[in-house]
């Protein structure tokens, strides 16, 4: 046996992006027990660089953290819909840009202990202008920050999203 075996699943609660659920499993080793589970469509993220090798970061409102704090811009998938799509469609909304460009750097299971969220990370590039169009719940502002000095916020602690650590990092190893 390669993986657990789900002998009941039961949902607590359907939200509006997850569902939680919990699971009686069976693991690989024989071991029989209860977990508790997310399921999340996924989500796509974006390291948007412009010409000049600065990024786009957000500065963005997360009640969980309770503050602000910088993210790479993302959001989750619509029932059917790919992950690159995803990625032009959250990159003008949250940013107000477009790119001519998108290269898939990684996908990541960002929480894999207790939810099968996925996240596509995409490096965008040929930036243009276009409308931002944010969802009523986003409270985010968008800084051009160079991404060295990005570099420097992870190192310092200013950054702490994982997504935009991992996106970051990827998106800079790719230019090396």
């Amino acid at each position: 046996m390669n993986k657990a075996v789900c002998n009941q699943s039961t949902l607590i609660r359907k939200g509006r992006v997850f569902d939680f659920y919990t699971e009686n499993i069976t693991l690989p080793n024989g071991v029989t027990l209860d977990m508790e589970i997310i399921h999340h469509p996924g989500a796509a993220a974006i390291v948007p660089v412009m010409e000049d090798d600065s990024v786009l970061l957000l500065k963005q409102y997360r009640h969980a953290v309770d503050g602000f704090i910088w993210e790479i811009p993302a959001g989750t998938l619509e029932m059917g819909e790919d992950a690159r799509r995803c990625a032009e469609r959250e990159l003008t909304e949250e940013t107000g840009y477009m790119a001519r460009q998108f290269d898939r750097l990684a996908e990541i299971t960002p929480l894999p202990a207790y939810s099968d969220e996925r996240i596509h990370l995409f490096l965008a590039t040929g930036l243009t202008k276009a409308a931002q169009s944010l969802d009523e719940d986003e409270l985010l502002f968008v800084h051009r920050i160079e991404l060295r000095l990005a570099l420097k916020m992870i190192a310092e602690g200013e950054i702490q999203d994982a997504k935009t650590i991992v996106g970051l990092q990827l998106a800079v190893s790719r230019s090396d």
